[in-house]
């Protein structure tokens, strides 16, 4: 019983429960960062570049598919899909410049950081700083 009441008191700590509901906001976030560039932004880049997709840029490394779609191809055999990979990094890129974007920002709201004022010098430390000055004289 004891455990399942220290179970207890971790699980609901402050600190639990504000990771739990960032990493389940995040997931969304993903998802949304996700959709904004396969829907959005890959597709005008890629019709800059002839009107492909990115996602069914592959090499087949077994000699077969060249001219099929990705998932056909991915079913002939093994293939090296460097287009997706694009696609994935560059939604990573995204995701990293907009959460250092609301960083950044919430650093603004709050406000300039004060240094932390020293702690007082305990007396027994002036004391012997009084007496190694005497000695010293």
């Amino acid at each position: 019983m004891a455990m399942m009441d220290e179970f207890k008191k971790f699980a609901m700590r402050g600190n639990v429960m504000d990771l739990a509901v960032g990493v389940i906001i995040g997931g969304a976030f993903g998802r949304i960062v996700d959709s904004l560039v396969k829907d959005v932004i890959m597709p005008p880049i890629g019709a800059m570049f002839g009107g492909l997709d990115f996602a069914n840029y592959y090499i087949p490394l077994n000699g077969q598919g060249y001219n099929l779609p990705l998932a056909e191809a991915q079913k002939a055999g093994a293939v090296l899909a460097y287009g997706n990979f694009l696609t994935i990094m560059l939604n990573f890129i995204l995701l990293a410049f907009v959460i250092f974007q609301m960083v950044r920002l919430m650093n603004r709201l709050r406000g300039p950081v004060e240094a932390p004022t020293p702690a007082a010098t305990p007396e027994d430390v002036l004391l012997l700083r009084e007496i190694r000055d005497a000695l010293k004289k």
